[in-house]
């Protein structure tokens, strides 16, 4: 198994995992890379320290309590700050799909009852909904979150 230290063209860090050098180079040629923050499939493979085990193995309980310890980092990246957004957002609110212009109206104007919704909206339906004096904010969804995970 390899583990790559990967970066797309938007600068968002990420690791991905492969059977093998060739297995990352076929799935990269395809396509089928992307950066979970953006969805980009311009990805380069960074360099990156081999890891060696060369003994001072540490007892099993030892190695779970360092293992334990190290979960959460001191300091999120931005990228996993704005993933964690991104996740408590669709937590949050309603998806209304290609409805999204129409309910959001509905609610600015008393004819629904207010809740968090999100959706899809053309340039246009969006600059209209501003003009309405409704606030909406574009929110791009990497595609890893669109979907649930095998």
């Amino acid at each position: 198994m390899k583990v790559l230290n990967l970066r797309c063209a938007h600068g968002h860090g990420f690791e991905g995992w492969f059977a093998s050098n060739e297995a990352f180079d076929s799935q990269l040629a395809s396509g089928l890379v992307e950066c979970p923050v953006c969805g980009d499939t311009a990805i380069v493979k960074l360099l990156s320290a081999p890891r060696l085990n060369l003994g001072n193995a540490k007892a099993p309980q030892e190695a779970v309590a360092t293992a334990a310890s190290n979960v959460v980092p001191a300091e999120l990246s931005p990228e996993a700050r704005w993933m964690r957004a991104v996740r408590e957002v669709l937590a949050k609110t309603e998806d209304v799909g290609e409805r999204f212009a129409d309910e959001a109206r509905k609610m600015h104007y008393g004819e629904a009852q207010e809740r968090g919704i999100r959706g899809q909206a053309t340039l246009e339906q969006t600059e209209a909904l501003l003009d309405e004096g409704i606030a909406v904010m574009a929110l791009p969804i990497p595609a890893a979150l669109k979907e649930t995970l095998q």
